[in-house]
C-alpha cells in the first residue's frame, strides 16, 4: 500500500444491510490511522483484519445518525477488554458530547476502567483537527437541514454534519459523509482532490454527476450507496462513465483499500 491509503470497513448506507457493514473509513496518511465513521461492525471487521487496539489514533464522526455511529460502544468496550493503552481522542457534533459520555457510564465502561485517556472534542466548521502531521478541516452539510426544519422546535438540537478535507504533505482527500446536496461538496473542491470519497444516497446519481463534471478530481471512489443503486451497479456505471468526462471513478465495497 501507499504512503496514503483508504480501507473501507463499511460501505452501507442508512437502510438495514445484509450484505454491507454501515459506514467506517479508515485512513492511513504516513504513521497517522484516522478512522471517519463509526458503523455497525467496525469491532469485528477490525478485530478480523487483526488490527491492533493501538492502531487508529483519531476517530471522526460525520453526524449522529446511528449508521455512523452505531458501532462505537462496541469499539470502545473492546478497547476495554482487550486493553488498549494509547490515548484516543473522539471528534463529533456538540449534540453528542454529553449524551455519549452518559451512554458509556450506562454500560459501565468507566474512565477509570481504562488504559488510557478517552477524551472528546467538539468538532466545529472550519476549524482544522491536527492528528500528528496531518490536518482534517470539516466543513457543514445540509444533509440534516430537513430534520431541523421538521423538529427543532420541539427538539432543540443543533442538526450538525459534517464533510471533511484530509491534507497530508501534498496529498489533498475530501470525504463527504452525508450530504444534503452536491453543492454541499464545494469547500473539497476548492483545490484540486486526488481523492474524493462520496456518498451515493440522498440524491439522484445525475445530479451528482453533474455536478462533479469537469472538477478537479483524480479519482472518485462512491459508497453510501442506496440498495437500488447498489442492485443496479452496472447500469450506474454506465452513467457515470458518460456522465463523469473522463473522472476515474469506482464504487466501493465492505473490505476494499485504495492506495494513493
Amino acid at each position: 500500500m501507499g504512503d496514503v491509503s483508504l480501507q473501507c470497513l463499511g460501505v452501507g448506507d442508512g437502510w438495514p444491510c445484509a450484505d454491507r457493514n454501515h459506514s467506517a473509513f479508515l485512513y492511513r496518511l504516513g504513521r497517522t490511522r484516522v478512522l471517519i465513521d463509526c458503523g455497525e461492525s467496525v469491532s469485528r471487521t477490525l478485530r478480523a483484519a487483526g488490527a491492533s487496539p493501538d492502531l487508529i489514533d483519531h476517530i471522526l464522526l460525520s453526524h449522529l445518525h446511528s449508521d455512523h455511529y452505531g458501532g462505537l460502544f462496541m469499539l470502545l468496550q473492546g478497547y476495554w477488554l482487550a486493553p488498549r493503552r494509547k490515548d484516543l481522542t473522539i471528534h463529533l457534533p456538540a449534540d453528542g458530547l454529553q449524551p455519549i459520555r452518559q451512554m458509556l457510564d450506562a454500560a459501565m465502561i468507566f474512565d477509570e476502567m481504562l488504559q488510557y485517556r478517552l477524551a472528546f472534542e467538539r468538532i466545529q466548521a472550519g476549524e482544522p483537527i491536527r492528528a500528528g502531521r496531518v490536518k482534517v478541516t470539516p466543513f457543514h452539510t445540509t444533509h440534516l437541514e430537513t430534520l431541523r426544519q421538521a423538529h427543532q422546535t420541539k427538539h432543540p438540537l443543533r442538526f450538525e454534519a459534517f464533510s471533511f478535507l484530509l491534507e497530508s504533505g501534498k496529498r489533498r482527500i475530501g470525504h463527504s459523509a452525508d450530504l444534503g446536496m452536491p453543492e454541499d461538496l464545494d469547500p473539497l473542491l476548492e483545490k484540486p482532490l486526488d481523492l474524493l470519497v462520496c456518498e451515493l444516497a440522498h440524491f439522484t446519481p445525475q445530479a451528482l454527476f453533474r455536478y462533479l463534471r469537469g472538477k478537479p478530481i483524480k479519482r472518485v471512489v462512491f459508497m453510501h450507496l442506496s440498495d437500488r443503486h447498489w442492485r443496479n451497479l452496472r447500469k450506474l456505471g454506465a452513467l457515470a462513465k458518460r456522465s463523469l468526462g473522463g473522472i476515474p471513478f469506482h464504487f466501493a465495497r465492505d473490505g476494499e483499500e485504495f492506495s494513493l
